[in-house]
């Protein structure tokens, strides 16, 4: 595995830690090397030493047995070099050789993008001059993170470019939302409990809601949220495919194509969101001060490095529709949010209410939830009689939590790179999943675009820290209905 970007912060927090527990857990066998790739000048002593203090440190780093840190860093090897030159491509081909006299077998390689986007196409490209996608020595997969693209044009564009040096079976952009293991879970309970899917419709659901809170400010990411904001952060790729996968239509087959198949079908399914529209369907916010905790905490104008008249959103919540015979006329509202109150993604199948009211006091929707972060599980709320000579309903909670099998959930990345190094793509967004993505979002972005003179101009802050977000994001769901307080 050769890491570019390898001294980055991704790489020393979740990477690192997750190779490191595949490997621990005997997964990725004797013949297995990593190779770290950095702009950063360094031997391999030096990056041996790196690697086993960003294990020893990262929260993510699994129980490490007696031993393990030293076998492991006899694995590690490093190169430095500018990825504009082909100098670096061609050391990291001499990894390869080396590799393979020490081990034997065939050079198979998985190339990890851990940088920023900008570098992804010279990358791209310095590997095909040096002939380091061709297979016929062995399999070569590239994985690529996001944001993949700035927009429709620029996503489109990258493909073009990545496609000139590989084929779309080499390609893994990689969503870390995906390995979680209640996305998974998702599939599972809709496609293999017969109890839930005839329920899986306009028949029965009222709506559903997606929600992917966070509780953090930009942690000094200022330079990139600057540029990303909300839309392209979070809700073009991770709630996308929390999205694409709950509207799914059952798939022939569990495998990668067939999976990606009904992806993609519901995101060309969505009713597009013109310029004129995007007032009705979406809602944006930006943080101002407030309090988490019980201590105060700056507005988003307040962090370093943001424009003191910054136009970027943190907050965006929208609705979208699906036309199609499942989900017509069925709402789904997803909303996404940086200094809410707490962090939580969940996905919630609101179903609608009995058709008769026979008791008194009304009767509250029936939920399933899926809870992603934290405390992954699954609970079902409905309605019960309260004990006593009264007929009085309540509400009561099934719930499962992960924790019930005692035993501990493996990362996100561990699960995403273990796919990739054995070709399995079903987790990772293809690229015609990626263009549609990015087709709904484009009227967003246009009608919010940040640049001096484009669209209008938004009266930010409109949320305070530690609060649920704008109040326009209570006429978006609409009288009937209110958001779940999580």
């Amino acid at each position: 595995m050769v890491i570019f970007g390898v001294t980055g912060d991704l790489s020393r927090r979740k990477l690192l830690p997750a190779i490191f527990g595949l490997w621990q857990d005997g997964l990725l066998g004797s013949a297995f090397n990593i190779v770290g790739v950095g702009r950063q000048e360094m031997t391999d002593d030096e990056f041996k030493d790196y690697a086993v203090k960003a294990l020893q440190e990262s929260k993510e780093t699994d129980a490490i047995q007696p031993g393990s840190l030293e076998k492991f860093r006899e694995l590690l090897f490093y190169e430095f070099g500018e990825f504009g030159e082909d100098e670096v491509y061609d050391l990291v081909g001499q990894e390869l050789d080396r590799a393979e006299a020490a081990h034997g077998g065939r050079k198979n390689a998985l190339f990890y993008l851990s940088t920023p986007p900008s570098l992804f196409e010279p990358i791209s490209n310095g590997l095909g001059r040096l002939g380091l996608a061709d297979q016929s020595e062995g399999w070569r997969r590239i994985v690529i993170e996001k944001p993949f693209g700035r927009d429709l044009d620029s996503a489109r564009e990258l493909n073009a470019a990545i496609h000139a040096t590989w084929d779309e079976s080499q390609v893994y952009r990689i969503d870390h939302y995906l390995g979680k293991e209640t996305v998974q879970n998702l599939m599972a309970i809709r496609f293999g409990n017969a109890i839930f899917e005839p329920l899986w419709n306009r028949g029965y659901v009222d709506h559903v809601q997606i929600t992917a809170a966070e509780d953090l400010g930009l942690e000094g990411r200022a330079g990139y949220y600057e540029e990303a904001g909300i839309v392209r952060d979070m809700l073009q790729n991770h709630l996308m495919q929390l999205f694409a996968l709950t509207a799914m239509e059952p798939p022939a087959a569990f495998d990668a194509d067939a999976i990606r198949d009904e992806k993609t079908k519901v995101l060309r399914a969505v009713k597009p969101i013109p310029l004129d529209r995007v007032d009705q369907v979406a809602v944006r916010g930006q943080y101002g001060p407030g309090s988490m905790d019980g201590e105060r905490v700056p507005g988003y104008r307040e962090e370093p490095g943001v424009k003191p008249d910054s136009r970027t959103s943190t907050y965006v919540a929208v609705k979208l529709e699906i036309d199609n015979w499942r989900w017509q006329g069925v709402p789904f509202f997803l909303r996404t949010g940086k200094r809410l109150p707490k962090k939580v993604t969940e996905i919630a199948v609101v179903f609608k209410r009995a058709p008769l009211g026979i008791f008194p006091g009304g009767l509250e929707r029936n939920v399933l939830a899926f809870r992603i972060q934290p405390d992954e599980g699954v609970s079902l709320k409905f309605s019960s009689k309260s004990p006593g000579q009264e007929m009085v309903l309540r509400e009561v909670v099934m719930d499962f939590r992960y924790d019930a099998f005692g035993a501990q959930l493996e990362s996100p990345y561990s699960r995403l790179l273990l796919d990739a190094l054995i070709g399995d793509a079903t987790l990772f967004p293809r690229e015609d999943e990626v263009d549609h993505a990015w087709q709904i979002v484009s009227g967003i972005l246009q009608a919010w675009d940040v640049r001096p003179g484009k669209g209008r101009t938004p009266d930010f802050p409109n949320y305070a820290a530690g609060t649920w977000g704008p109040e326009d994001a209570e006429a978006l769901i609409g009288p009937d209905r209110r958001w779940r307080r999580l």
